[in-house]
């Protein structure tokens, strides 16, 4: 039988207010990140046997 969610934690002072900053400006990825990014998607898709996505 699976276990129970447990509730999700609930951020207070500074830690809340760094969290929202970093959800409303998130980092931009430069051209190369993305290159690598698609690569190592690619190479896993071609390892995957039955997956779709």
């Amino acid at each position: 039988m699976a276990r129970p969610i447990k509730e999700t934690p609930i951020l207070f002072g500074d830690e809340a207010k760094r969290f929202e900053m970093q959800m409303m400006n998130p980092q931009r990825l430069t051209a190369e990140r993305k290159k690598r990014i698609k690569k190592d998607y690619e190479f896993l898709r071609s390892k995957c046997v039955n997956c779709s996505f």
